[in-house]
């Protein structure tokens, strides 16, 4: 009876020694699981945090050797060859040269003078006491009729001054074929001028683009005596009939 009694302790000491080993070496175990999972957990490289570069913080301060950085040295070749660019792009082709007036330089129009048109002038009925004088150009190219007619009346001492608010904006050109007028006044309709006389001769002259003469008087039959006097004035040239009788 001893003896069992004394197996069975001996048996439940040596399970509980196999017990206590296998409990240790499973302490062990987790224990160096752990360590080695902290050691590879720092050994792993850490991904960088969003929004900041993976590039070391060193490589953007490194010099030339100059003292100028690199990131700077690249940002100011980059930004020399954009302003080159820019420089090259921007620059402009000459501007072209602006053609002559018509009038002006080598080739300009002739003159209007006796030599190219032909003179007629008329009475009209309205506005009353008015003749139209008109010039044809007769040549074979265009010329300018500049400002105003010279005009004399029989055998006046002076020509009759010119209405101002008949200036045209422009010269008048007058093609092969084409007229021009020019508005007269011979009196004044209620008789408040002085110094009249009547007379059937007219002579014409034109201007040139300085204001002088151009070319000799031209004569232009009246047909019938014509009464002027003090107030005989004269228009522009018009490149229109009604411009010239509006005055």
């Amino acid at each position: 009876m001893r003896n069992l009694h004394f197996r069975r302790a001996a048996r439940t000491s040596v399970l509980g020694g196999a017990a206590l080993v296998a409990a240790l070496a499973l302490t062990a175990c987790q224990g160096g699981d752990t360590a080695a999972a902290d050691n590879a957990a720092g050994s792993a490289p850490q991904k960088p945090a969003a929004g900041t570069s993976a590039a070391p913080a060193s490589d953007s301060t490194k010099t030339d050797g100059s003292g100028t950085s690199a990131s700077g040295a690249a940002s100011g070749s980059g930004s020399g060859s954009d302003t080159a660019k820019e420089s090259g792009s921007a620059t402009r082709a000459p501007a072209a040269k602006q053609p002559q007036d018509s009038d002006t330089g080598s080739g300009s129009l002739p003159t209007c003078t006796g030599a190219n048109t032909k003179l007629t002038i008329t009475s009209v009925q309205r506005p009353v006491n008015h003749m139209l004088l008109t010039v044809t150009n007769t040549g074979s190219k265009a010329c300018n009729a500049f400002y105003y007619p010279f005009l004399k009346f029989g055998e006046a001492q002076s020509v009759p001054p010119v209405v101002e608010d008949s200036k045209p904006q422009a010269v008048v050109t007058i093609s092969p074929g084409e007229s021009a007028y020019a508005g007269v006044t011979t009196s004044s309709a209620d008789g408040s001028g002085t110094g009249g006389y009547s007379t059937q001769d007219l002579a014409v002259g034109f201007q040139d683009r300085n204001s002088g003469s151009a070319g000799g008087m031209v004569d232009v039959p009246l047909g019938k005596d014509v009464y002027v006097d003090s107030t005989l004035t004269v228009t522009y040239w018009q490149s229109e009939m009604d411009n010239a009788l509006m005055y």
